[in-house]
């Protein structure tokens, strides 16, 4: 029997110390720290470009092999930093990671967020901070939930009917990192070919204004440092949570199987995302494409895996409450880290990949295109009607990025006390990473050290 949840302000709030101070020992002891490893790597790379006349792709962090493998717009966006020391670049980065969640959380809810209150948004943050690719991206001073605020503002402007801008966010993120070049697929597969041509052209001035800066980084990228597996680092590490690094751990190193894969996977999404994007189901579209960008990936590190986030925005718009909190229960344990010396053997297979599964499980599943019973269509002026949440109870609507004049609907699950309810439709609207590191140890007798061998994205082989 569900125990009782407290109704009182009183109640409430001591619930949320409770859960605020199990949350903190919990990522103060089980998680790895990543010593902020990413940043010092972005951070090494821009102070030696602007103020020691070195090149950006030359910089190695102190005592590793681990240098700068973004597209040159990366550096050139990053060049503020070269104004700031290294302590308040780390809490700019916390800041900015701050802001891109808060976005990113305020595009899934919908309009419908000022309904969930203090005490539904605190339990939320509780639930967030478990969430180890957040933890990930927080803690190595990544770049991943700002790429994700871009690409889902820019889903919300073309949802809004401002289409004139529609596809600079996707353009700017596919800039930074390619994996993000996969939404512009999206728009394409939607029909929304002049916000594909947008980012298409947004992607390559960035590019072009990154190899009128530093033409010789440029060059050197896209000719050299694209195409080294080198720099790419092991792909069957355990962190590595895509086709790839499955085939890595089963030590299957041929390129055409992994080709194979990457077009069985694509196919499955372009017939999923199209089926979905026809229905004006375009949170769906968009979490779709996040999934299949992180499997087709060579490296899909493990903070790479919040672009999961929209994916249950769906399930929990679509009252897939128990399933959505199994799969965020296990992505908050780093239980794939069990494998981290051996991934050997069934039990290998199974648990090191235990998070590709999810996002493989999540693309051939995640509900898309359904219309649930009691939606509505009308004008775009309709609105949706739900049940008023329970004053112990408050709601968060995980709204769809598109908002369609041809149907609405509504969606409620329980977790934890929060109601979540929903919204979705659409008008027709409309990675490889960069910077990894290979371990240095194989065999890490700290967490420090551990630390050190899980980093930055790579870039594509």
């Amino acid at each position: 029997m569900t125990p009782a949840l407290p109704r009182t302000d009183r109640g409430r709030l001591l619930l949320v110390l409770g859960l605020a101070t199990a949350v903190t020992v919990f990522t103060a002891t089980v998680p790895l720290l990543r010593d902020w490893f990413d940043l010092r790597v972005y951070y090494g790379s821009i102070d030696t470009w602007v103020h020691h006349g070195g090149r950006i792709y030359d910089y190695r962090v102190p005592g590793t092999t681990y240098g700068f493998t973004y597209p040159p717009f990366a550096a050139v966006a990053m060049l503020p930093m070269a104004l700031l020391d290294l302590r308040t670049a780390i809490a700019a980065a916390l800041l900015l990671n701050l802001a891109a969640l808060a976005v990113v959380l305020r595009l899934l809810a919908g309009p419908d967020r000022h309904r969930l209150g203090w005490y539904g948004w605190a339990l939320t943050a509780c639930l967030l901070a478990l969430f180890e690719p957040l933890r990930d991206t927080f803690s190595f001073g990544q770049v991943n939930l700002l790429l994700l605020a871009l690409v889902l503002t820019d889903a919300t402007l073309l949802a809004t009917g401002r289409a004139r801008l529609a596809g600079v966010g996707i353009g700017l993120a596919a800039a930074i990192k390619l994996t993000p070049a996969l939404f512009i697929g999206l728009l394409l597969v939607a029909g929304r070919r002049r916000a594909a041509a947008v980012a298409t052209a947004v992607a390559l001035g960035a590019t072009a204004l990154a190899a009128w800066v530093d033409p010789d980084a440029s060059r050197f990228y896209w000719t050299e440092a694209l195409w080294d597996t080198d720099r790419v680092g092991r792909l069957g590490y355990v962190s590595n949570q895509s086709v790839q690094g499955i085939l890595a751990r089963l030590g299957e190193p041929d390129r055409a199987v992994w080709a194979v894969a990457v077009l069985l996977i694509l196919g499955v999404w372009a017939l999923r995302t199209r089926r979905a994007a026809l229905a004006g189901d375009w949170t769906a579209a968009f979490a779709l494409t996040g999934l299949a960008a992180c499997l087709v990936s060579p490296i899909t590190w493990v903070h790479h895996l919040v672009w999961l986030l929209p994916s249950f925005a769906v399930l929990l718009r679509t009252g897939h409450l128990r399933i959505a909190g199994a799969l965020y229960a296990v992505l908050c344990t780093s239980v794939v880290w069990l494998w981290f010396d051996d991934a050997s053997g069934v039990d290998g297979f199974l648990g090191s990949n235990t998070y590709a599964w999810i996002t493989l499980g999540l693309l051939l599943w995640l509900p898309a295109g359904q219309l649930r019973p009691g939606r509505r269509t009308g004008s775009r002026s309709t609105s949706t009607t739900t049940d008023a949440p329970s004053p112990a109870a408050p709601a968060i609507s995980p709204a769809s990025v598109q908002t369609d004049p041809g149907s609405s609907g509504t969606a409620a699950a329980t977790a934890g006390g929060v109601v979540v309810s929903g919204r979705s439709g659409g008008r027709d609207a409309a990675s490889e990473p960069t910077a990894s590191t290979r371990p240095a140890d194989l065999n890490p007798q700290s967490s420090r050290e551990r630390a050190s061998s899980y980093t930055a994205e790579p870039p594509p082989s």
